[in-house]
């Protein structure tokens, strides 16, 4: 895909804007099932992280927050083409893509207020998801951290002979430090059944990528270094992502590699929440607004036919959950102190610090 630029009057830097068809894919082999299934998944996304968004200006969420607003098509594709023994490994923006391996909102929405009834006893906080359980083997703070640990993970896949897959989402900030470049090369050498998607929102944080990487697609332009295929794709149209999904983890599965997928996307908000994104040229915000994933994939089911009776029936009951989640989340108790001191070690104590 290409995307547009327009240059921008005050000399910010020019304006990425979004393709323009939202119809490319209605065509598209996937049956209606599939198709209302990412349709939910996206809207469980982008409710609760609205929902999480309001408690954080209420001062309930407990540090700080990362949303996934405006981004909801790439954990929604991968996760509905995903087997539920896969394994994911997100960023500490991975609300979305814990919600789309299973795991209810209830203990999410509790670890962001840090309560006991949350996914890690409310010590992990909105950065720290997991759930092996669920095939989520963490959401990472550390910038490229978790590329390497994915390769473990898809390197015990094969030994075992399991047809497991790991997938590893990360930002495009990522592309230019040394562990995305390592985790390349490592996972080329050895065939590793993994799979990199590299959520490419246009922005390092508060700066603009296409300012300080040398190649215009930062993921997709460095796949050749490393013997792969450039895979690049529209990250707001959950479609095109399920089907580039579908495809990658079959190769994995087939003993034929990695892969090395950059989704072009857009964060309707700022890096976090108390980053307003003022930094972002107002015609390139509102035109990604537009290009809203949710709205595309609304408007596609209904050129399919689908009533939008049910669709409406889905966004309820997607916002009844939302509101039982946060009744129960709130209720939750606080952890008590002594919880602050186990589940350090292997041990479950705090003893190997002495």
């Amino acid at each position: 895909m290409t995307l547009p630029l327009q240059h921008h009057p005050y000399g910010e830097h020019d304006a990425v804007l979004p393709p323009g068809d939202v119809t490319r894919h209605d065509s598209a082999p996937i049956d209606l099932d599939t198709r209302l299934h990412l349709y939910r998944r996206q809207q469980e996304m982008r409710q609760f992280e609205k929902r999480a968004y309001d408690l954080f200006m209420q001062q309930l969420v407990k540090g700080t927050s990362h949303l996934s607003l405006g981004m909801e098509a790439i954990a929604a594709g991968f996760g509905v083409a995903m087997r539920a023994d896969d394994y994911s490994f997100a960023t500490y923006r991975g609300h979305a893509h814990t919600l789309a391996r299973g795991v209810g909102m209830t203990p999410v929405l509790a670890e962001l207020l840090g309560r006991a009834n949350g996914l890690l006893g409310g010590k992990g906080g909105s950065m720290h998801l997991t759930s092996v359980e669920h095939g989520m083997l963490g959401s990472y703070a550390i910038i490229g951290a978790h590329l390497t640990i994915a390769n473990g993970a898809a390197w015990s896949a094969q030994y075992r002979g399991s047809g497991q897959v790991a997938v590893c989402f990360f930002g495009d900030g990522t592309t230019n430090i040394g562990a995305f470049h390592e985790a390349l090369n490592y996972a080329a050498v050895y065939r590793l059944p993994v799979v990199f998607v590299c959520e490419n929102n246009l922005y390092m944080e508060y700066t603009v990528t296409s300012d300080i990487t040398a190649v215009r697609r930062p993921a997709a332009d460095r796949a050749a270094a490393y013997g792969m295929t450039p895979i690049e794709i529209d990250g707001n149209d959950a479609d095109e992502v399920y089907q580039t999904a579908v495809a990658a983890l079959a190769r994995a599965r087939s003993g034929a590699g990695p892969s090395l997928v950059e989704a072009v996307t857009y964060r309707h908000g700022g890096h976090s929440r108390a980053d307003p994104g003022k930094y972002r040229p107002a015609a390139e915000v509102d035109a990604w607004k537009a290009y809203d994933p949710v709205a595309i994939y609304r408007g596609r089911l209904r050129r399919l036919g689908v009533d939008p009776a049910q669709l409406d029936r889905i966004d309820k009951e997607v916002a009844d959950a939302v509101d039982e989640a946060t009744e129960q989340a709130s209720a939750g108790e606080l952890p008590p102190p002594g919880s602050a001191m186990t589940e350090l070690w292997a041990d479950g104590g705090s003893s190997w610090r002495n």
